[in-house]
């Protein structure tokens, strides 16, 4: 369909803000049929994700931006000493002057005669040795004519302040930088907030995993959740079982996040507050596996004899569960994080019936044909394995909808259609859930899809209060069959913005214009845009003051 396009430019809203520039682009088709009217807006130092309490004024303030600094007053800490660095370098090193369409109007907004030349950050307590999932993020941010105090609990509190802080500084067109006198009160509303980067159906280069947890930090997420092998490659070097990269990666040699790397990664997302959750799906998902350890999966069937094909792994073997209670002890050391995930979705039982091995097997354990229960076996030996090293686990909710019997303790994340009713049952059952299944961003369609993101809650099911306090939170998936270093940052943000939002701000309102949201989600993307992250454009026709 040809499109041609009448652009309509609106008049101009002054803010006591900030100033919003509304341009309203009219698509019309060929025969003269009016076919979208897009409205392309934009803010200046509105923060996202929105804080719990946020009270702008009209008193805008300028910065000192040759001497202005960081004070802390409060507990020293390495990770406030980094973050002060790093947000410095963001708030004045990519802050472009601004490019209004309206420069009469833009040259209105004043800063007052007062300068702020200090932030001062007051932590109670430090870091203690890195993220976790009982950290407090909370902070309480005041910005005054007369100075500006960012206090919280822990330090992970101020890193989410020194975010809000950066959002909120904008720089006027006579070149000034300057932040509207704001108080703000601010916690997350769940306490996992998660991206799902899969690295095996396409390896990753490490700088590309580093610029998407810079963008998570610049959106409040705290999980990276790092499903890094699967069916089609292990890329994981293993120091116990070096075979299973050497012989399961795509190119071990290019292909293989060493030891060094994955420290790097860690360490990367600690200092910016963000767990590293690592994932190694099993007993499906797996084929890689079997590369590099011979007898581990389960060796399919036909008329009698094997057909050279391979299943799930194999839990009827004597020699299963000692290999993953050596592999698994490794991955507790290397992978500081409280909880490891565990997988257990999508275990095809066919090449399982087929197994003359497992067939004896399930006899002898008076199993019968229902073979949900040598899932269910094989979970519960991998669960002890996992307990016996004082880690937490998450599962797929295939284990629960299984039928197979959990610990009280475990984790599932809900990824399927129908979510509302799964997480209905899994809570009635009394185990903590995730939600993931409407944030799975590697779907994606023509024009502007972040509302759906945006209007899904997980608290949106049939369910009483003490179930619902069993939502973790939830996460959003962005899977690699079709995706790469090409297309990776593009594709998940900003559309994770819209997941990053739901859970860490208080609940959608029925009232909630989403032109109002819209007009900040513009904001950010161009913010995300000119600090060296390339978000594709999710609302339609406009610019940025400084494009990619």
């Amino acid at each position: 369909m040809t499109l041609k396009r009448e652009v309509i430019c609106l008049c101009f809203i002054l803010n006591l803000i900030a100033t919003i520039v509304f341009c309203n682009a009219h698509y019309i088709t060929s025969n003269g049929e009016r076919l979208e009217n897009v409205a392309i807006s934009k803010t200046q130092g509105q923060p996202w994700p929105m804080p719990q309490s946020y009270k702008p004024s009209g008193i805008v303030i300028n910065l000192d931006v040759v001497d202005f600094q960081f004070i802390n007053v409060g507990v020293n800490c390495e990770f406030l000493t980094d973050a002060f660095k790093r947000y410095s370098k963001i708030i004045f090193a990519s802050n472009s002057p601004a490019r209004p369409l309206n420069f009469q109007q833009e040259s209105k907004i004043k800063s007052s005669d007062s300068v702020l030349n200090t932030l001062l950050v007051n932590s109670k307590t430090g870091g203690h040795g890195g993220p976790s999932f009982e950290m407090d993020e909370s902070y309480t941010l005041s910005i005054t004519p007369t100075g500006a105090l960012l206090s919280s609990n822990e330090t992970w509190g101020a890193i989410r302040g020194l975010e809000t802080f950066s959002q909120l500084v904008y720089r006027l067109n006579t070149g000034e930088f300057v932040v509207n006198a704001t108080d703000i009160v601010d916690f997350p509303r769940f306490k996992h907030r998660g991206v799902l980067l899969d690295t095996s159906r396409h390896y990753l280069k490490k700088e590309y995993i580093f610029q998407n947890i810079e963008a998570m930090a610049q959106n409040k997420f705290n999980v990276f959740h790092w499903h890094i092998v699967d069916d089609q490659s292990f890329p994981y070097y293993s120091s116990s079982f070096p075979d299973l990269s050497g012989k399961g990666a795509y190119n071990p040699r290019t292909h293989v996040y060493t030891p060094e790397d994955v420290n790097d990664i860690i360490q990367f997302a600690k200092y910016r507050g963000i767990r590293v959750m690592v994932e190694f799906d099993s007993p499906g998902h797996t084929l890689s596996w079997g590369n590099g350890q011979p007898g581990l999966l389960t060796e399919c069937y036909s008329g009698g004899q094997f057909n050279g094909n391979y299943g799930p792994i194999n839990p009827a073997l004597n020699t299963t569960f000692p290999f993953l209670k050596q592999f698994f002890a490794e991955v507790a050391q290397v992978f500081p994080d409280h909880y490891i995930f565990l997988g257990g979705d999508e275990v095809d039982f066919s090449c399982w019936k087929t197994n003359p091995i497992i067939t004896a097997f399930m006899q002898k354990m008076g199993y019968g044909t229902d073979y949900s229960k040598i899932e269910e076996y094989y979970m519960q030996q991998l669960l002890d394995i996992i307990s016996s090293l004082n880690k937490g686990y998450m599962i797929w909710q295939e284990v629960i909808d299984n039928g197979a019997k959990v610990a009280a303790d475990t984790v599932v994340d809900v990824w399927k259609g129908g979510w509302e009713d799964e997480m209905a049952k899994v809570t009635a059952m009394g185990l903590k859930t995730l939600l993931s299944s409407c944030w799975y961003l590697d779907y994606i369609s023509y024009g502007s899809d972040w509302q759906r993101y945006y209007q899904c809650d997980p608290h949106k099911f049939n369910g009483t209060d003490a179930q619902k306090n069993l939502v973790l939170g939830g996460e959003a998936a962005l899977w690699g069959e079709f995706v790469d270093d090409t297309n990776l940052t593009p594709r998940l943000w900003p559309r994770a913005s819209a997941v990053a939002e739901r859970l860490w701000s208080p609940a959608m309102s029925d009232k909630l214009e989403l032109k109002a949201v819209e007009n900040r989600m513009a904001e950010h993307r161009c913010r995300m845009v000119r600090r060296g992250i390339p978000a594709e454009e999710p609302l339609g026709p406009g610019y940025c003051d400084l494009e990619f």
